[in-house]
C-alpha cells in the first residue's frame, strides 16, 4: 500500500523559507516513470500545482513559483523536500504531496487529475 506522510512546520514568518517533507512508502521513489508533486490551493481556487521531481531527479517548477521554489530528495529514506523561500502570508494554504506513474512523456503533470496517491495535506500559515 503506498502512503505519503507529510511533515512540516504550520507556521512560517513573513520573508522566511517554508521547507515541507514528504515521505513515501509502499513504492521506491526511484521506480521508473513515478512523478512527484506538491500542490496547494490558491484561495478561491483549484489545486495549484508547484513542481515536480521525477523517478530520474528531473526537477520543473511552475513558472509562476519557479523563482522561490526548490524541491530536492533524499532517496536513503524515500523523501521529497520542498522548499518556498521568500514567504509572503498569500502563500498561506493547504500543501499536499502527490505521487504517479505518469509514463514515459507525461503532458500532464500539473493536473492533479493524474496522480494516483495524495499525504492527507499540511496547512501552513505565513504570519508574523
Amino acid at each position: 500500500q503506498v502512503q505519503l506522510q507529510e511533515s512540516g512546520p504550520g507556521l512560517v514568518k513573513p520573508s522566511q523559507t517554508l521547507s515541507l517533507t514528504c515521505t513515501v512508502s509502499g513504492v521506491s521513489f526511484t521506480d521508473t516513470y513515478y512523478y512527484w508533486s506538491r500542490f496547494r490551493p490558491p484561495p478561491g481556487k483549484g489545486l495549484e500545482w508547484v513542481g515536480y521531481i521525477s523517478y530520474s531527479g528531473s526537477l520543473y517548477y511552475s513558472p509562476s513559483l519557479k523563482s522561490r521554489t526548490s524541491i530536492s530528495r533524499d532517496t536513503s529514506k524515500n523523501q521529497f523536500i520542498l522548499q518556498l523561500r521568500s514567504v509572503t502570508p498569500e502563500d498561506t494554504a493547504v500543501y499536499s504531496c502527490a505521487g504517479g506513474n505518469l509514463g514515459v512523456a507525461p503532458e500532464g503533470y500539473s493536473d492533479s487529475k493524474e496522480y494516483t496517491y495524495w499525504g492527507q495535506g499540511t496547512q501552513v500559515s505565513v504570519s508574523s
